[in-house]
């Protein structure tokens, strides 16, 4: 049987839809659900819910975990004021997905995030983020390109013996799509994957048999283009496969 990769969902909310605007819509990008679909996985949309209960059960019944991209993250939980360039946040799905990781660490269910999905691992597991490029020291890259989404802009160098360095190699061209970024290190995870400006591409975990990894940039904006980035579904699917 295939492996069945929960995706977290957001809420859409239009404005401008007449008779039903302003109704929230649960929703991932198709980019995510083409992406594990072609790597070989059954993709899920794992909506937000709030009862620890149910969102246990969510896990539960998937083989694996992808977090997916979107809005920033609330420094309340790495204990930070908001700093003013911070963009929007969404607190409710933030506990959603901090949920999620802790629930998939229990179960040793495999965890893929992208973007903010990498964010939401460093902070569940004690970690922090900055709130704004700008507020890094020699950060000089674009790091939210005006090319189009799929398009490399930014070099990546990767660390000897990581899960990243076996996909892609010592170095690759990658997408950018973020303004927070990795800060302190949560506990036992490792950073494996940097921009030429020092930026955090990637992270993996792989204590206690639980296999976890993150990456910063957007493989399923480029998996149509780049084999490598369709690669990380894959490395994410052969972890799930029963």
């Amino acid at each position: 049987m295939k492996p069945i990769i929960g995706i977290s969902g957001s809420i859409l909310s239009n404005d401008n839809d007449g008779v039903f605007s302003g109704y929230e819509r649960a929703y991932v990008n198709d980019d995510y659900v083409l992406s594990v679909s072609k790597a070989g996985g059954v993709p899920y949309i794992v909506p937000m819910i709030d009862n620890d209960e149910d969102i246990k059960e969510q896990v539960l019944h998937v083989d694996g975990v992808l977090l997916s991209g979107g809005y920033d993250v609330d420094p309340i939980y790495w204990g930070e004021e908001i700093h003013s360039k911070l963009g929007r946040i969404f607190p409710r799905r933030d506990n959603h997905e901090l949920k999620i990781v802790k629930y998939a660490l229990e179960m040793k269910k495999p965890i893929l995030g992208i973007c903010r999905g990498c964010q939401i691992i460093n902070v569940a597991f004690g970690g922090s983020l900055y709130q704004d490029l700008s507020l890094i020291d020699n950060c000089y890259i674009k790091h939210s390109q005006s090319a189009k989404p799929y398009e490399a802009t930014h070099s990546m160098t990767t660390k000897e013996g990581s899960i990243i360095r076996e996909i892609v190699g010592e170095s690759v061209r990658v997408n950018s799509f973020h303004h927070l970024a990795i800060k302190d290190l949560g506990k036992g995870l490792i950073a494996t994957g940097y921009s030429k400006d020092g930026i955090v591409e990637s992270i993996e975990y792989m204590e206690d048999g639980n296999f976890v990894f993150g990456v910063q940039f957007h493989p399923e904006m480029m998996h149509a283009h780049y084999d490598f980035a369709l690669d990380i579904f894959k490395k994410l699917v052969s972890k799930c496969k029963k």
